[in-house]
């Protein structure tokens, strides 16, 4: 039997679409309070859906509970994010070609900012097979100047200041934009020896207008998000 893809996001607003258009819709019980999962097709692939809710626990109890359940063979977590480097704009698409925790700090003890002690990597490094064919997805639907690949960045804040920006900034130099979830998701799926990215789509540029800035460009960003994340399925062939 083909193992399923397995695709994460932390609001419904990340994955209603694309939940809605599996085929069948069954909406499968987990273990778990408040984590929906949909299980289906999607195009011509076995799909499993997963509203993690947000934040670094919730996206690691999800990420877990999946790879435990349905044994996926690749993970995506797909999601928006506010854009940390000047080269970001609202709308534009990150691929994370790998991630770290932009809150984990104990430098008291002599490491950099995003260490995670007495792991072999802190760090979490993209599989190349999947951000391949990511790249060639997005291609078709986003200009050239609006793509990026780099560093994303989680933590549990929503960065909304030029302050918390420039902290991130300061300390992490190369990331693109910061995000909830997503270094945590590839944090399990590195430990469970999975494949797996991280797509985000930029909604604010995580300063003081990000709240405002996300409610009006959600709706407007998350189509062509999912128009990436399914043309990505599409091109998976194995």
């Amino acid at each position: 039997m083909e193992k399923p893809i397995a695709i994460i996001g932390a609001m419904d607003e990340e994955v209603e679409e694309l939940s809605q258009g599996l085929t069948p819709v069954p909406q499968f019980e987990s273990q778990f309070l408040d984590m929906p999962v949909f299980q289906g097709s999607l195009g011509n692939r076995d799909v499993v859906v997963v509203r993690c809710g947000i934040g670094k626990v919730n996206a690691a109890i999800a990420t877990q509970y999946v790879i435990d359940r349905f044994r996926p063979a690749y993970i995506i977590n797909s999601g928006i994010a506010g854009g940390i480097s000047p080269n970001v704009r609202i709308a534009d698409l990150v691929l994370g070609t790998h991630s770290a925790q932009h809150d984990f700090d104990v430098r008291k003890f002599g490491y950099a900012r995003g260490v995670i002690p007495r792991l072999a990597e802190s760090t979490f490094k993209a599989d190349s097979h999947l951000l391949q064919l990511a790249l060639m997805a997005a291609q078709k639907e986003i200009q050239a100047d609006r793509l990026h690949q780099g560093l994303i960045v989680s933590g549990d804040q929503f960065i909304s200041s030029r302050e918390q920006k420039q902290e991130i900034r300061d300390f992490f130099p190369q990331a693109l934009c910061a995000e909830m979830e997503g270094a945590a998701i590839a944090q399990v799926a590195a430990a469970n020896r999975i494949p797996h990215l991280i797509v985000r789509a930029i909604s604010d540029l995580a300063d003081g207008s990000a709240p405002e800035d996300f409610e009006r460009y959600l709706s407007e960003i998350i189509p062509v998000l999912n128009a990436v994340i399914q043309g990505l399925l599409s091109l998976i062939k194995d």
